[in-house]
């Protein structure tokens, strides 16, 4: 008899959902972890960086205080509490999630696995070397007789990724980190450079344009956060520059070299300079966490890229082995991961489920925020849809205006014989909560009329969605008509 009837290897967002959902559906699940539970997105991604990103909102808060009629002295950052406060977040939601494990009756295994057979999993003690002290272990050598042999009916692989390495002379030097280092940095760098303008890099680089490090951010694209629609990339540029960080787009960095105790970037393109950092932070995209896993021995087939084939059941092409998260490369994101762990564990356990990627809303936490939902407007007409677009400025929301914080707006892509919404991006104060309607209308088809017949509670920022489809309609209200086709 198998040792579990489902063995999952990675216990991040897909994982430990996936193990959860399974044991829930009365299956006999085991859990393969060689860190603490969480993930990269709890341990050293989504979570920490959002706090650490919530104590620069409140230091530009408190900067900003006199223009609410609040006057405060003596205004300094302790990077050290920063981090201590950022720790313990993620001290108390790991807890939480081995905790949830438990109440579940997942058994976790703690040690770095590795496939013998489709169904057959040997677990060795953790070992390697972390990026930095407490941080993710990107290798796991480790000695044969501590192997332990697992067997199983179906196994769930949910190993994530790592950031990808810059493929340039000098990206080994010490000073040059990526965004899991980052987590280990200890004083807040005088000079930043981050290469790559997408979502990790831009967060990095609002955060410690916040706490007073000079920032330069290099991204090979014509504007930053590429994958947005393109006003919002433009829009955010805008934004970078009036707050001090250097924006050097449609650049590339070519070498890093020591340059006495700093470092020196080379970049080239039509903005090309040499760059004086003390840290350069890479956030180039990501890799499947596969190092070790024995695909091979397995069968297991991958992409050009490396990242798992699944259908959209989750299932690779050997029997009994499925894939979620990252690993897979289809959308690389905690909640699509943890929607696959679902779906993946329900047709497990013999539901009929399957996942539809079509509505994945996105989130990008500058500042101002940044959230997306659906077809951008160029990617709308390249599919061959006839557009209608509008936009909102939150400068025009009363509740903006008593935030204080008015920079941005609101912009839908809608069809333009029936008006049904395509798209939603959004860049502005709680971007990434207004964004759930956007979600909501695409995935129920609604139309531009039904967002404005849905009464929205006054005053409030997420009045923005019925004042831009109001604006999609030629019926703006708060704002001169500003559609466009």
């Amino acid at each position: 008899m198998p040792d579990f009837d489902l063995l999952v290897v990675g216990g991040g967002p897909g994982g430990y959902v996936a193990a959860i959902r399974a044991a829930q559906r009365g299956l006999r699940v085991g859990l393969v972890e060689k860190e603490r539970p969480g993930g990269v997105c709890l341990n050293w991604g989504c979570i920490p960086t959002k706090a650490m990103l919530r104590s620069a909102e409140v230091l530009q808060t408190v900067r900003d205080a006199a223009d609410f009629g609040v006057h405060v002295d003596g205004i300094r950052v302790d990077f050290a509490a920063v981090r201590a406060r950022r720790d313990a977040i993620v001290g108390e939601l790991t807890e939480g999630v081995a905790g949830l494990l438990k109440a579940n009756g997942v058994t976790v295994i703690e040690g770095h696995a590795r496939l013998t057979g489709p169904t057959t999993v040997e677990v060795f003690e953790v070992g390697g070397s972390p990026v930095f002290p407490g941080g993710p272990r990107y290798a796991a050598d480790a000695a044969a007789d501590s192997a332990r042999t697992i067997n199983a009916t179906d196994v769930l692989i949910a190993t994530g990724s790592v950031p990808a390495r810059l493929p340039v002379p000098g990206a080994d030097l010490p000073g040059v980190i990526t965004s899991d280092g980052a987590f280990g940095l200890t004083e807040i760098p005088d000079r930043l450079v981050v290469i790559g303008g997408s979502a990790v890099g831009v967060e990095w680089a609002a955060l410690f344009a916040t706490f007073g490090s000079e920032v330069t951010v290099v991204e090979r694209q014509d504007r930053l956060v590429p994958a947005e629609d393109a006003e919002i990339g433009i829009a955010l540029g805008r934004s970078f520059g009036k707050r001090g960080i250097t924006v050097l787009t449609g650049s590339t960095v070519t070498a890093v070299a020591q340059a006495g105790e700093r470092l020196r970037v080379r970049v080239d393109g039509p903005n090309g300079r040499d760059l004086d950092a003390d840290v350069v932070l890479v956030g180039v995209g990501r890799r499947p966490n596969t190092g070790q896993l024995g695909l091979d021995a397995a069968g297991i087939e991958t992409d050009a890229r490396g990242f798992i084939r699944v259908d959209d059941r989750l299932r690779t092409n050997v029997e009994h082995v499925w894939a979620i998260g990252d690993v897979t490369g289809k959308a690389l994101l905690a909640h699509v991961a943890s929607h696959q762990g679902l779906t993946a564990a329900d047709v497990i356990a013999g539901h009929d489920a399957h996942i539809d990627y079509t509505v994945i809303p996105a989130a990008t936490f500058t500042h101002p925020e940044i959230a997306g939902v659906g077809l951008t407007e160029d990617a709308a007409r390249a599919a061959g849809h006839d557009v209608i677009t509008a936009k909102f400025p939150f400068a025009a929301l009363g509740r903006a205006k008593t935030f204080g914080d008015t920079e941005g707006f609101a912009k839908i892509v809608a069809g333009a014989r029936h008006k049904e919404v395509l798209g939603v991006h959004i860049i502005g104060p709680s971007a990434s909560d207004l964004i759930a309607e956007g979600a909501l209308a695409i995935s129920l088809e609604a139309t531009l009329d039904e967002l404005t017949e849905t009464i929205h509670a006054h005053p409030t920022l997420g009045e923005i969605g019925m004042e831009a489809a109001l604006a999609g309609l030629g019926l703006p209200v708060h704002i001169a008509p500003t559609r466009k086709r």
